[in-house]
């Protein structure tokens, strides 16, 4: 168990199994405490990936989605905090797979029902680990300030009402999430306020006692006093009488058992957790009251009473200038969201369109968050721009100088080539730019410029699963598929394509490692013994490079690389590539003012029909 502060403003936490509610009232408490960052760095939906838009305040921003645990902290490695959400049915598998991740310190537990054998192995690999485990069946904790759970303290008023936007000098835990509200409120009215207040949850087997976190709070220099509040069933106060008698705690603790109306009932009672069961005399609320009376705790004789002992207390720590009462101050106005603003007169309308590679709402645009001039003092490169624009991060430089090599080398393939006749067509024909380009553009495909994702794709489940090239090309043949990225019209055996040769002398040289590229190779060997002209082309070549540019640079996940050929970003260096070449032969038309296009058919079929 952690002996010192579990939060502060700058703790990050995951959010496991998206409710919109909880997150963007942890969003709105950070900014009511004035955070610089959100608390919530990311969220995890098992199975999805993208962006979820939230408020911050008064601005939109795109809180990360990943699709399992592991992604989501190594994309995140400073968020020590877990949230769970799952439902009891699964909050054993995804707590248990989260306190395994080494940057996790914290997990919170929120379903009720989780069943105690889970429970039990939860605990005990957190304490084996020194992690903490808050719940299961809590609201969560809070440290005012800087850091909530969830729902924990409830509604922002009641957040403003309680002044939990600035640390007080209390530190508080409870069993009853409930109850923590109404003690923050009376902390609120006759302290200076909460410092940090925590809710175990009310099951039989709590992942963190009272006395975990009173012994914690016992170290934290800003709390000054505690308060505690636990209630019949269990024996858990008992080892809270215990670190008391052992003078393991030094702060006054003021604490309260609830359930003393239990001895009225002829019957064994049940409360509302599942925990909170009379049995036994050492389990009622008397026993344990006087139990921590006996061993120096402040106890008053019913709940009703609780607050003016809470308040006694800290008059008598003021006085003796233990305690130097917090300034309060006003919070900053979170804004109302639209059905509450409706009603209000104030309106706060999301956005309907999120991009997540640049911004000009600052003073100057920004590329995937780097300044415009620092692209232009530190001399970034067009490929530079690419990898900010497309990749959302900025590669190194020789992933850069390979994309520019790639745009260089494919900028033009020729008049004769589909795309070029197209554009050469349309601009003869009287056509703007603009027309004459996409006439160009609407051409590629498969078999024009289009196939480098495919061969990358194919490529690169060949190699990953084993298939030798032999096996590779027989089984697309059985498939009636015809293999990406081999076979070229003019170049062959005797004819190597020029391109290819750099892109390959490039790579070799430059790359940490080309074995997608090398397979590329194996594969021509093979596909040459049966025709002279099914050499590697230079989408093929492309392809192959790509994947290993993606897979040794080490800055992509497995998905995103899935992703990024799945979505088509390699065919998107040929589209921009072509683009250069295709302005270049419409411009080339319009210098010549050459006569609207005939073809030579037309001539044909006039003599035939006149």
């Amino acid at each position: 168990m952690a002996t010192g502060q579990l939060f502060s403003r700058t703790t990050q936490a995951l959010f496991y199994n998206y409710k919109q509610s909880p997150v963007q009232r942890m969003l709105d408490f950070d900014f009511l405490c004035g955070r610089e960052t959100p608390s919530v760095a990311g969220v995890i939906n098992p199975g999805s990936d993208g962006f979820q838009k939230l408020f911050f305040g008064q601005e939109e921003i795109a809180v990360p989605v990943h699709g399992s645990i592991p992604s989501a902290c190594k994309v995140h490695p400073t968020a020590d905090v877990f949230i769970n959400f799952a439902s009891f049915r699964s909050a054993y598998a995804s707590s248990m797979e989260a306190l395994k991740q080494s940057t996790i310190r914290v997990v919170a537990i929120i379903a009720e029902g989780v069943p105690e054998a889970d429970a039990k192995r939860l605990i005990a690999y957190a304490r084996a680990n020194n992690k903490v485990v808050i719940g299961p069946a809590t609201v969560g904790g809070i440290q005012a300030g800087a850091f909530k759970i969830g729902d924990t303290a409830g509604t922002l008023d009641n957040i403003i009402h309680c002044k939990l936007y600035r640390p007080g000098s209390v530190g508080f835990v409870s069993k009853s999430g409930g109850m923590s509200n109404e003690m923050y409120n009376v902390l609120a009215r006759v302290t200076d306020g909460l410092y940090e207040g925590i809710a175990i949850g009310g099951d039989v087997y709590p992942g963190s006692t009272l006395s975990d976190h009173v012994l914690r709070f016992n170290n934290i220099p800003q709390i000054k006093m505690i308060v505690v509040l636990g209630e019949l069933g269990g024996k858990d106060e008992y080892s809270l009488v215990d670190a008391l008698k052992e003078k393991k705690v030094s702060k006054p603790v003021v604490a309260w058992v609830s359930g003393t109306c239990a001895r009225l009932f002829k019957s064994e009672v049940q409360f509302g957790h599942a925990g909170a069961k009379s049995g036994g005399d050492e389990e009622s609320a008397q026993a344990k009251n006087k139990a921590l009376a006996d061993a120096g705790a402040i106890v008053p004789t019913s709940f009703e009473g609780l607050e003016a002992v809470v308040k006694a207390t800290y008059d008598s720590m003021v006085e003796k200038s233990v305690i130097i009462p917090v300034k309060d101050f006003i919070p900053p106005t979170v804004p109302e969201d639209l059905n509450a603003a409706i009603k209000s007169g104030k309106v706060r309308a999301p956005t309907h369109i999120v991009s997540t590679i640049c911004d000009d709402r600052g003073e100057e645009p920004t590329y995937a968050g780097v300044a415009m001039s620092t692209i232009i003092e530190k001399d970034y490169c067009v490929g530079d721009v690419i990898s900010l624009l497309w990749f959302r991060r900025s590669l190194p430089r020789y992933c850069t100088k390979f994309i520019e090599m790639c745009i260089m080398l494919c900028a033009d393939h020729g008049p004769a080539v589909s795309g070029a006749h197209n554009t050469i067509v349309t601009a003869r024909a009287g056509k703007d730019l603009v027309s004459s380009l996409v006439s160009g553009l609407l051409t590629i495909g498969p078999r024009f410029g289009g196939a480098i994702d495919d061969a990358a794709r194919y490529f690169r489940e060949a190699h990953d699963n084993g298939l030798s090239p032999y096996a590779f090309v027989e089984s697309m043949k059985k498939k009636g598929i015809r293999v990406p990225g081999i076979g070229h019209r003019i170049k062959s055996r005797d004819n190597r394509d020029k391109r290819v040769e750099l892109l390959q002398k490039y790579a070799r040289t430059q790359f940490p490692n080309v074995k997608y590229m090398e397979y590329a190779v194996t594969v021509e060997s093979y596909t040459l013994t049966k025709a002279n002209n099914l050499v590697l082309n230079v989408d093929g070549c492309i392809g192959a490079l790509f994947l290993d540019l993606l897979s040794s640079c080490a800055m992509f996940s497995k998905q995103e690389i899935d992703e990024i050929i799945q979505i088509g970003y390699l065919n998107g260096l040929f589209v921009l590539a072509r683009s250069i070449g295709l302005i270049g032969h419409t411009f080339d038309q319009k210098r010549l003012k050459q006569p609207l296009y005939r073809h030579p058919w037309e001539d044909v079929l006039y003599t035939k029909y006149t």
